[in-house]
């Protein structure tokens, strides 16, 4: 007996008749006993049936105008601003790698990591201006790819968390700078292990005496890194040797981790040092900071304009892969260090889009008034 309905029906999946149709591929169901019926049809919603209520919006000249031109009033002048901040920075530079056969430090050009006695240069400069707030030392790297992925996973951040267990047994990730003669290294890893390890001392010069700068080490890291993440293991904090003891220090260091301060509160994992090298860098030039400089007497510029000299014990090798060091010290603004690219940026934006505007204003001004519709022969 043929079964007849609707061709709606037939759509909706709800055939009105109670009997299967044969050779429906077991698609249907035997009507009043069977379960609901299959359909692809989306629900009857407003998200479904795309029927949300929707808002474009129409470009006009009257729009599109005045955008351009409150964009270009707006970022020209923060960009003017920016760029003369940035420009007011102090900043001096010293490249101390040593390739320049005249260079003090080209003796050293060729250290290792573990030469004994290190070899040390002084560097002699001219401040022509004086640095009025306080004054940061960093430290530049160039061609050093921390950025490296095997580079940036190569550490335990439990074992640097101060996890008794992980001190002992570091993460695979590490290797090979995971163990040494069958002992754990601590802190393990390749970025631990790279660590930069030159000495930096800074002198003022006043007739032919030498007065050093008071270079200040703590405060330079991240409070969250100081105190967060970085711990040292638990047990007697005032004897570290014994909380590091069946450990043994990374490869390229001349001592072990528990020996890079005299000061408990900056010995260890905590060495902020170590911890401002272990926040790898995101390009393969940048810089770290080193030292602070505090101004002293409001009266009285930080560095003064005249001669110094910079002491260098040359341990960090990076003649091998082109690499090159240098010294830099700058003030700090509201806007942190020197960086003109943000005024610069802010400026062509803000120019580009007034320039943009007085061109469309001119297109509109002479075409816009023009009968746009179409003659339509009889």
């Amino acid at each position: 007996m043929a079964v007849n309905y609707s061709a709606k029906e037939e759509a909706d999946g709800h055939p009105s008749g109670g009997v299967g149709v044969p050779g429906g591929g077991g698609g249907g169901a035997v009507g009043g006993g069977g379960g609901a019926v299959k359909t692809r049809k989306p629900d009857n919603t407003a998200f479904k049936q795309q029927r949300l209520p929707a808002w474009q919006p129409i470009l006009t000249a009257g729009t599109v105008l005045p955008a351009f031109f409150i964009i270009g009033l707006i970022f020209i002048p923060i960009g003017i601003g920016i760029f003369v901040t940035s420009n007011n920075i102090r900043e001096y530079e010293i490249d101390y790698t040593g390739t320049e056969p005249s260079s003090p430090c080209n003796k050293c050009l060729n250290v290792s990591w573990d030469s004994t006695p290190p070899c040390t240069c002084t560097i002699n400069f001219t401040l022509e201006h004086s640095f009025e707030s306080n004054v940061f030392m960093y430290y530049g790297l160039s061609n050093f790819y921390q950025n490296h992925r095997r580079y940036v996973k190569s550490r335990d951040d439990s074992q640097l968390n101060g996890d008794n267990s992980s001190l002992l047994n570091p993460s695979k990730e590490c290797e090979p700078y995971r163990t040494n003669e069958d002992k754990p290294i601590a802190p393990c890893g390749a970025i631990a292990n790279s660590m930069f390890n030159d000495t930096l001392e800074l002198y003022r010069i006043d007739n032919d005496t030498r007065t050093p700068i008071t270079l200040i080490k703590k405060g330079i890291a991240w409070w969250t890194d100081k105190n967060v993440k970085f711990r040292n293991p638990t047990g007697d904090g005032n004897n570290l040797t014994a909380l590091f003891q069946g450990t043994t220090k990374p490869v390229n260091w001349p001592k072990p981790v528990y020996m890079l301060d005299s000061e408990p509160d900056n010995n260890g994992f905590i060495n902020e040092d170590f911890i401002v090298w272990m926040r790898t860098a995101a390009l393969p030039t940048f810089r770290k900071l080193y030292r602070l400089i505090e101004r002293k007497n409001n009266l009285q510029p930080t560095l003064q304009a005249g001669r110094y000299s910079l002491d260098i014990a040359y341990n960090y090798p990076v003649h091998s892969f082109d690499g090159r060091k240098r010294m830099i010290l700058s003030t700090i603004s509201w806007m942190g260090g020197k960086n003109p690219f943000l005024g610069i940026a802010y400026i062509t934006v803000g120019s580009i889009c007034f320039f943009l505007g007085v061109v469309l204003l001119i297109i509109h001004h002479k075409y816009g008034n023009r009968n746009t519709s179409a003659d339509i022969p009889n």
